[in-house]
């Protein structure tokens, strides 16, 4: 058999969005959509085997040579920092990461700022480079119900349209970053299948740049 592709994608309706893209470069794999409860698809033909994981996984896979290529979120790569190469923007998942806080909160510089979010490593650089003291509580889920009960001042999340933002009373204060699914590939396997890799991440690239 020929050498097969093995890509790791993101649960949810982000990978839903990445594999339509896949397909549409002449990567599909109909019985991925097909309701089964396999774990492993692959497509001889097309040479290509996609496994479903959670989102913040995705980099693991990759890193260690499970996948040889996969998708995940920017702010996945910036909160985790693995050690696989970022080949493509796919220009999807389109977001930001954001400081957002209560609309009558005011920042008092004189005590150390109270940081709920599930991004400790981005808080913690976003900070450290304003000069800020800060106690991050770590969070899992309703971030944005943290400052509204006092256990933070600010919250350090994931913002789309801002629409829970205001429905809590809440404020996007700054922008850190902007956030978009990214391709990634292990660096061995990139080494090995390199022409493989390279050719679906120009189409790739193509079909972003198209919608």
């Amino acid at each position: 058999m020929s050498e097969v592709l093995k890509v790791a994608l993101p649960k949810g309706r982000l990978g839903e969005k990445v594999y339509s893209m896949f397909a549409a470069c002449g990567y599909e794999c109909p019985e991925l959509l097909s309701g089964s409860r396999k774990l492993i698809f692959t497509n001889e033909e097309k040479r290509v085997s996609y496994f479903w994981v959670k989102p913040s996984d995705v980099s693991v896979y990759v890193e260690r040579g499970a996948a040889d290529i996969g998708v995940c979120g920017k702010d996945i790569l910036f909160e985790y920092e693995p050690d696989v190469y970022e080949l493509a923007d796919l220009k999807t998942g389109i977001c930001r990461m954001a400081v957002a806080a209560p609309e009558s909160f005011t920042d008092d510089l004189s005590r150390t700022l109270k940081v709920a979010t599930k991004f400790g490593h981005i808080a913690s650089e976003y900070y450290s480079d304003l000069g800020r003291d800060i106690d991050i509580i770590h969070l899992n889920g309703s971030i944005e119900l943290a400052p509204l009960l006092g256990l933070s001042d600010v919250i350090v999340d994931i913002v789309e349209t801002g629409t829970t933002l205001r429905e809590n009373g809440l404020k996007e204060r700054e922008t850190i970053a902007p956030v978009s699914a990214r391709l990634i590939s292990n660096k061995a396997s990139y080494m090995f299948k390199k022409d493989m890799i390279d050719e679906l991440a120009a189409k790739l690239g193509k079909e972003a740049s198209g919608r």
